[in-house]
């Protein structure tokens, strides 16, 4: 059954026209009056629905029972993502999405081969912002991860008042394991070639703590997967 994002808060009983991206879905679809699909808000759990009205632009849906279904991991991540350049980007917030991030922070950094800023900057975020939806609405999540402004990374440092785990390949660095039985957790990673030792050094000042993934050196897009799939799937015992 199609699973549609709708920002507007939802009701059982309401009727409303759909957003443009969620109608162009049931449009492509081509669903038809009387069609069930599933509506979520981003509040918590989703809507059974079901169209109502086919027009050229609009489609009208009547949202029916609640269910308090969710798909959340047990530990809320955060990622810091020194952004990848060309479309990593977009696959990293995909993929980071399906896997359970909490939040995904864009950050410039002095190896960034990606540079934004202006309205270039505000587009691609709306950009990364729409693969989230489209990315919780495929997976099962009802709760959308925000995609924040991109910021420079010597800018949003002393703006985190609690420090998390940066990604490090220096030898001090401390295994996931050291991550075990958190909560809530901010993970700082490198664009391509890693934080530039200032960068590292500056995060450690401020309070964060370095963390290794192991002995092999992985890709920019990869490193903070493959930590925020150790933190939130869950495996069973």
């Amino acid at each position: 059954m199609p699973r549609l994002y709708c920002a507007e808060p939802l009701a059982t009983g309401l009727t409303l026209a759909l957003p443009a991206e969620a109608a162009r879905h049931v449009q492509v679809l081509r669903l038809q009056p009387g069609d069930a699909c599933t509506l979520f808000d981003g509040r918590g759990g989703e809507y059974e629905a079901t169209v109502a009205k086919m027009g050229r632009s609009e489609v009208t849906v009547t949202v029916g029972a609640h269910t308090p279904r969710e798909a959340e991991a047990a530990v809320a991540v955060t990622l810091a993502l020194g952004m990848p350049a060309n479309d990593r980007m977009d696959w990293l917030v995909e993929k980071a999405t399906e896997l359970g991030c909490a939040g995904i922070q864009p950050l410039q950094t002095q190896r960034s081969v990606l540079r934004l800023d202006g309205e270039r900057a505000r587009r691609k975020q709306a950009h990364w912002q729409a693969i989230a939806i489209a990315a919780c609405e495929q997976c099962g999540r009802n709760r959308v991860p925000a995609v924040q402004p991109v910021l420079n990374l010597n800018a949003w440092l002393p703006t985190q008042r609690e420090p998390g785990w940066v990604l490090s390949l220096r030898a001090d660095a401390q295994p996931l394991a050291a991550l075990r039985g958190a909560g809530a957790i901010t993970l700082l990673s490198g664009p391509e070639g890693g934080l530039a030792p200032e960068e590292e050094d500056a995060a450690r000042a401020a309070g964060w703590r370095p963390l290794t993934l192991g002995p092999r050196t992985l890709r920019a897009e990869t490193a903070p997967l493959a930590a925020l799939a150790a933190l939130t799937l869950e495996v069973p015992s």
